[in-house]
């Protein structure tokens, strides 16, 4: 059994505007995920981005000199990072496809030494398809390489819940269907955003049964709820100083669930 994520499609299609600031508004998940990326990453070689939505860390990376392979469910964000690719004049270091993440097949060409699932694992609400995401992944990666995927945290998002819509928590039988199994009831109106909901005891494990070896687990918001606000207006070297504190904390293991945005890093052996 497949999830039909056509709504999903329709959604960032819908929502492309607000997508491609995302980002801006959370800058602390940004700038943690980029220590990571600039850690773990290999230098100067061919990346596969799932989830590449408008281009935010595609464009960052084509600067940098890697050869991106960008893919998105949505024709829409998809089309708003070939234009800002192209505005850079970096369309020789961009290829561009419109894929389900579950099934690649039609992007050509060798293996990767690097692949950032950055997206997709939020909205794939069944195990088996989050799997097979995992598993195009590790198919389309060299040995050695590294992934790099993100989740949802189904402990971290309720200070994001309680500041943008208080009076979701009136809604007990969703509420509770969250908590218990990291997504809304199956009979919810298939409108807005649809997710799962991810806790960090499962992350690993998940890439482990499709072959991955685990380097790191982390919370990519480590310690401020939906305080964005107070990390995005620091400047100069204090933040910088911030930014070293809470990356340290990143992976510690009382605080990781409490984050917003969860991040694996793994290696395929070999």
């Amino acid at each position: 059994m497949t999830d039909d994520v056509s709504d999903i499609q329709s959604y960032y299609d819908g929502a492309a505007e607000q997508e491609d600031g995302r980002l801006k508004r959370h800058q602390l998940e940004r700038d943690i995920t980029w220590r990571y990326l600039e850690k773990y990453l290999p230098s100067d070689d061919a990346i596969l981005e799932i989830g590449a939505a408008t281009g935010s860390y595609t464009l960052e990376l084509a600067r940098r000199g890697y050869t991106v392979t960008a893919v998105d469910l949505s024709p829409t964000l998809l089309e708003l990072c070939r234009e800002r690719v192209a505005g850079e004049g970096l369309e020789k270091n961009v290829r561009f496809f419109v894929a389900d993440a579950r099934y690649l097949g039609d992007i050509k060409g060798d293996t990767f030494d690097a692949v950032l699932l950055m997206g997709p694992l939020y909205h794939l609400v069944l195990e088996e398809d989050r799997k097979t995401a995992l598993k195009e992944a590790f198919n389309w990666l060299k040995p050695g390489g590294a992934i790099f995927s993100a989740f949802i945290s189904r402990y971290g998002i309720w200070g994001d819940v309680m500041r943008n819509i208080p009076y979701w928590i009136e809604n007990q039988s969703e509420v509770r269907s969250v908590i218990e199994k990291g997504r809304e009831t199956d009979d919810s109106d298939r409108v807005g955003f649809r997710g799962y909901f991810a806790t960090v005891s499962e992350i690993a494990p998940l890439h482990e049964e499709v072959g991955f070896k685990t380097m790191v687990v982390a919370g990519v918001e480590p310690a401020i709820s939906a305080d964005d606000e107070s990390y995005n207006k620091l400047e100069g070297t204090g933040r910088k100083l911030w930014l070293d504190l809470l990356y340290e904390l990143s992976a510690e293991e009382s605080l990781i669930a409490s984050s917003r945005h969860l991040l694996y890093i793994g290696m395929k052996p070999g």
